[in-house]
């Protein structure tokens, strides 16, 4: 009877090995509607945008990507352990799209490296195309502003983009977006 229970084990622990290894290896589907690429000089940039915090400020961001508005867009703030911020037509960050401004959608989420946020003024409900991306983690922004989305690939791209901008001054040539899509969009083709 010992020695059955000892077979039992070892086949339980084999079975259970075996389904471990096949469950690993299934990669997780992954929903393109819900990612959006930016395309740097240095690289690919890909977000995972999350609907289910900011439903309304994730389709203002799929809306302006496939009008192509952020195509060539400047990083016109980009601020070393800080944040790159983008999305002002303008370049100046005074800009935005001509589509009506954004309720704000505070969440928990927080402002960590990889958090893309909307930027806005002074107003909680002013956001409209702009946004950044975290670099640095800046929990003093929760509550606060609108995560939208995160960085899951190509954050070493975005170290890269040029520094400048706001009170550290102009940014001298600045880097933009090549492109922006939503990855439905690209891989569906």
């Amino acid at each position: 009877m010992k020695k059955l229970a000892i077979l039992f084990t070892f086949l339980t622990l084999i079975f259970s090995n075996m389904t471990n290894a096949s469950a690993s290896q299934v990669k997780p589907v992954t929903n393109l509607e819900n990612l959006l690429y930016i395309d740097l000089k240095y690289g690919r940039v890909v977000i995972e945008l999350l609907p289910n915090i900011a439903p309304k400020h994730v389709e203002r961001i799929k809306t302006l990507a496939r009008q192509k508005f952020y195509d060539g867009i400047v990083f016109h703030r980009v601020i070393e352990g800080f944040m790159a911020q983008t999305g002002d037509p303008t370049g100046t960050g005074m800009g935005g799209s001509k589509l009506p401004d954004l309720k704000a959608e505070f969440s928990d989420e927080p402002h960590i490296r990889g958090a893309v946020s909307m930027a806005r003024a002074m107003n909680p409900n002013s956001a409209n195309s702009q946004f950044f991306i975290v670099t640095s983690d800046s929990r003093f922004l929760d509550s606060q502003y609108t995560v939208w989305g995160r960085v899951i690939q190509g954050m070493e791209f975005v170290d890269k983009v040029k520094k400048g901008g706001g009170r550290d001054g102009k940014v001298v040539d600045p880097d933009s977006m090549i492109r922006v899509r939503v990855a439905a969009d690209v891989e569906n083709k």
